[in-house]
């Protein structure tokens, strides 16, 4: 969630250093464009509410389901670092070659270690971590 938030700002801001290059700036409240016009002269054309609304609720929808997905691939992302980094940090198999792929809370591990009581203690350090549901393993001893 942190992430996507800090992705929206970091947009945002691009947003608004672009429009400051652009030539446009706020007066008296108002935006004004780089011809020195102020964006909301002039006359507005008439707008169809109900269409406006349905509109707005389809872009609405299509938000959130964007925002569940990329919520949900962070999750993934998070899992297999955790799992990643057990690995890195345990003495026992840190000179392992190990991928870790992760798919709702499905992890899948494949690659090589040099004996038994390595793969073992892979397996066990990805069971161990919170949010796995399943372990595939994949893992061959050379």
């Amino acid at each position: 969630m942190r992430g996507l938030l800090r992705l929206i700002l970091v947009l945002v801001i691009l947003v608004g250093i672009a429009a400051f290059f652009l030539g446009y700036r706020i007066r008296d409240g108002r935006v004004v464009g780089p011809n020195g016009t102020v964006a909301t002269a002039g006359q507005l054309p008439e707008v169809d509410t109900t269409r406006a609304r349905e509109a707005g609720a389809a872009i609405g929808e299509t938000v959130a389901t964007g925002a569940s997905a990329a919520q949900h691939a962070l999750g993934n992302a998070a899992l297999t670092g955790k799992i990643k980094t057990k690995i890195a940090l345990d003495d026992t198999v840190k000179q392992a070659s190990i991928n870790v792929d992760t798919v709702d809370g499905v992890v899948t591990l494949t690659g090589t270690v040099q004996t038994e009581a390595q793969r073992t203690r892979v397996i066990q350090l990805a069971r161990e971590t919170a949010g796995v549901k399943t372990v595939v393993d994949r893992v061959a001893v050379r």
